[in-house]
């Protein structure tokens, strides 16, 4: 009896090895990539909403299947990329870009806090968020209209 359970000991062992060396290989993948291997969608957002920032950083990161794009510009903006080029989030300190601010929330943000700028975008599965220099969080859903004011 001894016998047969070392038998089925190792196929186990070989088997969580296995296991192991497959879970390293899809998750938590992340290398640097040169600008120009980015999606060409999100190169070309890069270039419209801010022509004068250079490249810093570009990382491709995977995680299992999904794949995403982090980009640091010299400006000190971050900005977030899904698999397939379009913008996910845009961080920075500084004001952002009119431009990368879906309307209807830039118009209720201007209207509402006309003393204050965002600083920050972020799209979620069914909200998107904006932070303000003031350090305010506002919700919004997916088509621009507001919903709360978090802090």
């Amino acid at each position: 009896m001894k016998k047969q359970a070392g038998i089925f000991k190792r196929p186990v062992s070989l088997f969580a090895v296995f296991l192991l060396f497959c879970s390293c290989m899809l998750y938590g993948k992340d290398m640097l990539i040169n600008f120009a291997d980015l999606p060409e969608k999100a190169q070309s957002y890069v270039k419209a909403h801010f022509p004068d920032a250079k490249p810093v950083k570009v990382e491709k990161e995977k995680d299992g299947l999904s794949v995403k794009y982090e980009l640091k510009l010299d400006n000190m903006i971050d900005l977030d990329f899904n698999s397939k080029g379009e913008i996910t989030g845009i961080d920075g300190n500084l004001k952002l870009p009119d431009s990368v601010i879906p309307e209807k929330i830039l118009e209720y943000v201007k209207k509402n806090y006309p003393d204050n700028h965002i600083t920050d975008w972020n799209l979620e599965k069914k909200t998107q968020e904006v932070e303000l220099d003031n350090g305010l969080e506002l919700k919004f859903d997916l088509k621009g209209k507001f919903l709360r004011m978090d802090k």
